[in-house]
């Protein structure tokens, strides 16, 4: 035990949690980045599929990229340079927080101020109005964000924010440990322990997590009462979200169980972290039970279209044949692919897609539990789903404030927050790969005489002009 707070203890002199909060928001830069680089390899275009560029140039749903430049690599390129400018920073100022320290926990304090105008530099460059270090990532990130904070209630979501809002919801555990460090930093506190969270301040961590998670709710809300259809779709939605509130206000009143079992047991109870015999312990553990499953169903049926958990009729599966997703350029609003134009459209770009990634499998059914048009290779699907169930269920110690009083287990913690990052690095990749087939499928197909599936129609935008209504 005393090897083990031993560490812990070297992991915050070493490894203050301010600096990991930097290292989490890079990865989170760095994750964004490689997700428009992978999408654009496979052939997706970004750009129409999140909607950042409308007709004539018409920027109407902004995220983190560069939209000014139509080069394929336009959009994760300025990505990229962010990052290596944001970890090049951070990690200079780490190198010399260790040089000043030499690991020694009695200069730990005294050199704080350190990390403290590292993450003061960072906020002043995010908000400078001077166009440097990728001033239009920069200010469309900004720009995102009031979107989703204060979205307008007079049309549905886009499908742009609502990625960057479920991105969010990722870092929710992120927000808690900023205003940790905030405390940390206050001066008259320690970088080598938690502020202590009494009084009001025991409800700032809750609060500050469950932010993510009202802007998704809200956003599901609005997506439902703009549409003006009979579906529910969106309300479902928005009780996954709804789920969250519980396991995190449940985890901050954990310190009322606290207090009953001091009284009861004695002060060796508060070092435990598992309180199985208190009924609001286990009410606790329900409800971040509820929460993980029904997120991993979600995330399964609704936003990655896979047919595992769907209730369907026997055997309907079988029926069913694979057929290849065609990406035509979505540039032009002109895009019409038929039987008669097949030849025109399997060249060049397109052709190399379909026949690298959607190989024939004509009289076969799709593998159980997927879907017909698969964007990538086979064996990438159940491992997903397997890493996707597993950090599902640890959803309640990223989501659970009380942990955050425990000194012990701040290593774990951190892993498991860099292991939500993969996680959610991961889903975005099969959401954007289900939005493409689910448009591709609602613009109509019909069946050609050589018994392959082509496109009818595929545009993003309606007739009138408008960008298409995205799905939430």
């Amino acid at each position: 035990m005393n090897d083990f707070v031993d560490d812990e203890t070297s992991f915050a002199v070493s490894f203050p949690l301010p600096f990991r909060v930097l290292v989490l928001l890079g990865l989170g830069i760095l994750g964004w980045a490689t997700n428009l680089h992978g999408l654009t390899y496979l052939g997706i275009d970004v750009s129409s599929t999140f909607g950042l560029i409308g007709h004539a140039g018409h920027v109407f749903s902004p995220l983190p990229v560069d939209r000014h430049v139509q080069s394929s690599s336009s959009f994760h390129a300025p990505v990229y340079r962010l990052f290596i400018s944001y970890s090049s920073w951070c990690f200079l100022t780490w190198c010399i927080f260790r040089l000043s320290t030499h690991n020694d926990p009695l200069l730990v304090d005294a050199f704080k101020f350190i990390p403290a105008i590292t993450c003061l530099c960072v906020l002043l460059l995010l908000a400078t109005p001077f166009d440097v270090l990728q001033k239009r990532e920069r200010d469309a990130f900004l720009l995102s964000l009031r979107r989703c904070i204060f979205p307008p209630s007079d049309r549905p979501v886009y499908f742009s924010d609502i990625v960057f809002a479920d991105v969010m919801t990722s870092f929710a555990k992120v927000f808690g440990d900023i205003w940790l460090s905030l405390c940390m930093l206050w001066p008259g506190s320690s970088l080598l322990e938690l502020p202590s969270q009494n009084g009001w301040s025991r409800w700032v961590l809750p609060i500050l997590m469950s932010v993510p998670y009202a802007v998704r709710l809200r956003q599901c809300l609005i997506d439902y009462y703009s549409q003006g259809t009979s579906s529910r779709r969106p309300l479902y939605n928005a009780l996954k979200y709804a789920t969250s509130f519980p396991v995190i206000f449940l985890s901050a009143a954990q310190r009322i169980v606290v207090n009953e079992l001091v009284a009861e047991k004695g002060e060796g109870v508060a070092k435990e972290a598992w309180h199985g015999e208190h009924q609001l312990f286990r009410l606790w553990l329900l409800s971040a039970l509820v929460n993980s499953l029904y997120s991993f169903w979600w995330d399964l049926t609704n936003d990655w279209g896979l047919d595992l958990l769907k209730i369907q009729s026997s055997g309907s599966h079988n029926a069913r044949v694979p057929r290849p997703l065609i990406l035509p350029s979505l540039h032009s609003r002109s895009t019409s692919v038929t039987s008669n134009t097949a030849s025109s459209v399997s060249s060049g770009r397109e052709e190399r897609v379909e026949r690298s990634l959607f190989p024939s499998r004509q009289g076969r059914p799709y593998p159980y539990g997927l879907r017909p048009s698969l964007l990538y290779p086979l064996p990438v699907y159940p491992l997903i789903i397997f890493l996707n169930l597993v950090l599902r269920l640890t959803w309640s110690i990223k989501l659970s404030s009380h942990l955050h009083s425990y000194s012990e287990g701040s290593v774990v913690i951190f892993c498991l927050e860099m292991a939500e990052l993969f996680r959610r690095w991961m889903w975005v990749f099969i959401r954007v790969e289900w939005e493409v087939v689910r448009r591709t499928d609602e613009a109509g197909y019909k069946r050609s005489p050589d018994s392959s599936y082509v496109a009818e129609e595929y545009e993003l935008f309606s007739p009138n002009g408008e960008e298409d209504k995205p799905e939430s």
